[in-house]
């Protein structure tokens, strides 16, 4: 959500270069158990590459260490949301709680946009991942607020469903301007005169390619 789509044709020149099928390459990345070992810390980032490099048929460190190189110079903040962090940013507490491998602070502080959230909760830090009730709770203890008093944004249906289940507002994200709409109708006001009243959100950060080591 936060980190911009790559485009499909991005996708297809990896693994064309790698020499492995088409619209493989998410598949053998994040449906391995090594993604979910990550996800709750049990791997760094590196350690996660070199076990993916044999299925994406690279054998060697420094020819993973190159293809990691190239995955994540292709990455970028998508601006249209940070756009409406920014507009947010100031009138609400923010905070991001994401299903992440250890590291994810350090990748907001390099692109320079860790000083628009109170809170980071990453799993990959804290050994606990969505949709478990615990990194909800953990993130809204650190806000200091109750559940209603907060809205949770992730792109995925099941993540926002478990928010609900705890009494947080949820929204399922599809794109910023969407997102926007949906806050109008949440909050009843226009979503550009924004009040001075603190309310709280949770965004989920969906950067899966971050490049962090711990």
């Amino acid at each position: 959500m936060i980190s911009a789509a790559r485009p499909a044709a991005c996708f297809r020149a990896y693994e064309d270069d790698l020499g492995i099928a088409r619209d493989s390459i998410n598949r053998i990345m994040f449906e391995d158990p090594a993604w979910q070992d990550a996800l709750v810390g049990r791997l760094t980032m590196k350690a996660f590459w070199y076990r993916i490099g044999p299925s994406l048929g690279l054998d060697r460190r420094d020819s993973i260490d190159a293809f990691r190189r190239r995955y994540y110079r292709d990455e970028a903040v998508n601006p249209e949301v940070m756009q409406v962090i920014r507009r947010l940013d100031g009138h609400y507490r923010l905070a991001v709680l994401s299903n992440h491998p250890p590291g994810l602070e350090q990748w907001l502080v390099d692109w320079g946009i860790r000083n628009h959230f109170q809170v980071v909760f990453c799993s990959g830090d804290e050994g606990c991942a969505k949709p478990d009730p615990a990194a909800y709770r953990s993130t809204l203890d650190r806000l200091g607020v109750k559940p209603a008093e907060a809205v949770f944004i992730d792109d995925t249906e099941g993540h926002v469903l478990a928010a609900r289940g705890l009494g947080i507002h949820g929204i399922v994200f599809s794109d910023a301007r969407q997102l926007a709409r949906d806050l109008e109708r949440l909050w009843g006001e226009a979503f550009n005169l924004l009040d001075r009243s603190k309310k709280d959100v949770i965004h989920n950060a969906s950067v899966p390619s971050a490049d962090l080591e711990t």
